[in-house]
């Protein structure tokens, strides 16, 4: 009986013993995954001399990790320049609570109600639009302007290292003119609600309504356009919905995909301004008895270390822009800024931001400039 008892004992410690390893292997196992995070396995640690080591054996290498670098870097590009930072995280707050479905169903009445838009604006577009006529500016809370260089009358604020003088002005522009391709890298970007243009917003002066945020200055812009003769392309994608972080990066490919079928030079993306915490800075500008709101031009350049060969043709379109609209309708154009961030202007030779007013501004004061920016480019371009 003694004998029986002690064989029982070793069999159930062998037992209990083989328990206690699975247990404690399971354990290390999951306090392991549990440390271990997606982004860290996607990080590859590589010494500077490993990396020009593989790069120098494998030559694809070199490239992958060129292109890893410029996406990161143009991903981040807009937190690094855009005054928004506090904007951003509130609008992913609001908009990450719209559903879904209400997006597309916006989507898809506003595409049914396109075709009518386009041809009661079309009509509109038929009236010749006034030139030599008076000019104002009637910002009612203005901002002082600023800037650091002048040429031929065109004031800009050069915000890089690079040294900008007449020599930009004798650049001979050989643009692509077949297709103008307008677009919008932050899309929801909205301004103050109107008798007018009434509307809902989803975000500190954000909507996903395609009928009242920048997107409605594009298509205004867009008709203008046409009205005189020039192919358009307006896209008028999300790419600040629902995630503002990362929109010049989803821009830069859209862009990219338009281009594949609509090759062009003239690439204006449309912004909306903001300027700190001002929520009620209104640029504007009388033109005969017309307020129209006032517009900026942002080029970028390659300062940041982005590939960008094309930047000073595209400060030179920008330039010659806003000289014949000084001629034309002065004081449309507020002083030019000039950064390091690319912006996606590396796609075309006339490509550019231009900002349409502020938050103070309203709807029907932006649109109102886009008669005349298109009259404007039309003088210049044709």
């Amino acid at each position: 009986m003694f004998n029986v008892t002690i064989i029982n004992m070793k069999k159930s410690t062998k037992h209990i013993l083989i328990l206690v390893i699975i247990l404690v292997v399971i354990y290390v196992f999951t306090k392991s995954l549990s440390r271990i995070k997606t982004s860290k396995i996607l990080q590859i640690n590589l010494s500077e001399k490993l990396v020009q080591c593989l790069n120098e054996e494998i030559p694809v290498m070199a490239s992958t990790y060129y292109k890893a670098n410029n996406t990161i870097k143009e991903d981040n590009e807009e937190e690094k320049t855009e005054e928004k930072n506090i904007v951003s995280e509130i609008l992913g707050v609001e908009l990450s609570k719209i559903p879904k479905n209400e997006n597309t169903q916006e989507e898809t009445e506003t595409e049914e109600n396109n075709d009518s838009k386009n041809e009661e604006t079309q009509v509109e577009n038929n009236t010749e639009v006034a030139t030599g006529v008076p000019t104002e500016i009637v910002t009612k809370n203005p901002i002082k302007e600023s800037f650091n260089i002048e040429l031929n009358g065109v004031k800009i604020k050069n915000e890089t290292s690079f040294e900008i003088n007449e020599t930009i002005l004798q650049k001979q522009l050989e643009i692509n003119k077949e297709n103008i391709v307008i677009f919008h890298t932050h899309t929801c970007e909205s301004y103050t609600p109107s008798e007018q243009y009434p509307y809902q917003q989803t975000g500190n002066f954000r909507t996903t309504d395609l009928n009242y945020s920048v997107s409605r200055v594009g298509d205004d812009l867009t008709n203008y356009l046409l009205g005189y003769g020039f192919n358009v392309i307006h896209d008028r994608t999300y790419h600040d919905y629902p995630a503002y972080t990362g929109s010049y990066n989803r821009s830069l490919k859209t862009v990219e995909n338009v281009l594949k079928t609509n090759p062009s030079d003239i690439i204006i993306d449309l912004h909306r301004d903001a300027i700190g915490s001002k929520s009620n800075y209104d640029p504007s500008v009388k033109i005969g008895e017309d307020v129209a709101a006032q517009l900026m031009f942002v080029v970028g350049t390659n300062g940041g270390g982005l590939y960008h060969p094309n930047w000073q043709e595209n400060l030179k379109f920008a330039i010659d822009v806003q000289q014949k609209a000084n001629e034309m309708y002065p004081g449309l154009f507020k002083p030019m800024i000039v950064r390091n961030s690319r912006y996606n202007q590396h796609l075309g030779k006339a490509a550019t931001i231009i900002e349409v007013g502020s938050t103070g501004n309203t709807l029907e004061q932006c649109i109102t400039s886009m008669k005349y920016l298109s009259k404007v480019l039309d003088e210049l371009l044709h």
